[in-house]
């Protein structure tokens, strides 16, 4: 918990968690529903994942399998890698993180920045064809080189899902009485929704789950595709994913995480990262069928400074996903983002 004024917090990894739940009166104008917003991004390190890396490294001290000087082998595209490594650097542990092409530079220089040494992986699994595979071989190959490593395997620890049963869904709950009509959430490690499901069905909570994935992403699908946006799908089903828990799945596409970031920043000035924009779009498809009076939440993951030169990038957007002018509703809402990149 958070320190008060008289109680400061003891360090930097004791304010991970306790983020913001907002209502937002603008994203949607006119919705006969209540739409709030968990602020991820205001974690320390940056997203949600700070949550499953502190209590995944956290667990394993308690454990006796980690400690100071001990060496973290992790695949990551991104936040989790960060997340990771901001722990690694503060409890005194070497932290690899195995990258791939999609981890964007900022990412990348943050995990240097933190202190990680990046693992870069060139080519996807020949068998596969996924770049997921690939780093989870390469892994299992610096596991088998490095005596003592630890590998935190983000898709299949039951750590992730529990962080946020502890602490992510509880904070929700806590904030809204114990209700929460329907919840939308980005899917990736299927950590986050997972854990959120659990909580609700354990506590006699009522709740649709309602699943955002990437188009192209083979957690829902067997449909594979290209995906430019990092932290939203995934090359396989993980271990983590438990269809019975899920209610309902969307599929968002590059360019419906790019309209839903810039409505939110525009509409709420709340500066997003790529799901984050999907899980708005996703909201936005569904707003029709929504109950009068429901409570509706979306889990927004990460920022929106770690895509300026992707999402938030005119150039990037019309060569990967064609023109932009058509992003914005009306004209109130056309910004000139290239001015401001």
């Amino acid at each position: 918990m958070p320190g008060s004024l008289d109680s400061p917090p003891a360090n930097i990894l004791s304010v991970v968690g306790n983020t913001p739940l907002i209502r937002l009166s603008r994203f949607l104008p006119g919705s006969s529903f209540e739409l709030y917003a968990k602020l991820e991004f205001l974690n320390p390190g940056g997203s949600i994942k700070d949550r499953p890396a502190l209590e995944i490294l956290q667990r394993a001290m308690q454990a006796g399998e980690i400690g100071p000087g001990s060496v973290i082998i992790e695949s990551s595209s991104g936040n989790m890698g960060i997340g990771l490594a901001q722990a690694c650097l503060y409890y005194g542990m070497r932290f690899i993180c195995v990258v791939d092409p999609k981890t964007t530079p900022a990412n990348l220089q943050l995990l240097r920045t933190y202190g990680a040494e990046v693992d870069y992986v060139a080519e996807p699994d020949p068998a596969t064809g996924e770049f997921l595979q690939a780093r989870i071989n390469r892994v299992k190959v610096l596991m088998g080189e490095i005596e003592g490593s630890f590998w935190p395997n983000q898709y299949m620890n039951s750590n992730n899902s529990g962080a946020h049963y502890r602490t992510t869904m509880h904070e929700i709950a806590t904030a809204l009485n114990g209700r929460i009509d329907f919840l939308f959430v980005a899917t990736s490690t299927c950590g986050t929704i997972r854990g959120c499901a659990e909580y609700a069905r354990d506590n006699g909570i009522s709740t649709r789950i309602v699943a955002v994935d990437a188009v192209g992403s083979l957690i829902f699908s067997s449909v594979k595709a290209k995906r430019m946006i990092p932290g939203l799908g995934a090359g396989m089903r993980p271990p983590l994913c438990d269809l019975s828990l899920i209610d309902e799945c969307i599929h968002i596409t590059d360019l419906d995480c790019v309209t839903g970031c810039r409505r939110l920043v525009t509409r709420e000035a709340i500066l997003a990262g790529g799901s984050s924009g999907g899980v708005a779009t996703a909201v936005e498809k569904v707003k029709d069928s929504l109950p009068a009076g429901a409570v509706c939440v979306m889990i927004l993951p990460d920022r929106g400074e770690r895509y300026l030169d992707t999402v938030y990038s005119d150039d990037w957007v019309r060569e990967h996903c064609g023109d932009v002018q058509h992003l914005w509703q009306d004209a109130e809402e056309k910004v000139s983002w290239a001015a401001k990149a």
